[in-house]
């Protein structure tokens, strides 16, 4: 009952900044929280940065200081503001909703983001 539309991702030079969007749509307001994960060639998915429904921040370690998690409420969408960007941050990004009663999980489509010379 939520669909979630992931733009932005693209080929960006290392130090460079990309900012990803998802757009929510369907039950908004039982989503509990939002996030964005990633997963690169031979590696699992792994969390980036997650918010919650009362605007309370999370990220991993690697993205601290470069990364912004971010909702605009009025457009129900989330974004994540990517700076300084090195190749190992090169994945598919997928963007994340947590949605209640029942706590299912929807996933966006994934959108590719490359960092290369």
């Amino acid at each position: 009952q939520v669909q979630l539309v992931e733009s932005g991702g693209g080929l960006v030079q290392p130090g460079g900044s990309l900012r990803l969007s998802c757009a929510a749509s369907g039950s908004i307001g039982s989503i509990k929280a939002m996030g964005w994960y990633r997963q690169a060639p031979g590696k699992q998915r792994e969390l980036v940065a997650t918010i919650t429904s009362g605007g309370s921040t999370n990220y991993r370690d690697s993205v601290k200081g470069r990364f912004t998690i971010s909702r605009d409420t009025a457009k129900n969408t989330v974004y994540l503001q990517m700076n300084s960007l090195k190749p190992e941050d090169t994945a598919v990004y997928y963007c994340n909703a947590k949605v209640g009663p029942l706590f299912y999980n929807y996933w966006g489509q994934g959108t590719q983001v490359t960092v290369s010379a």
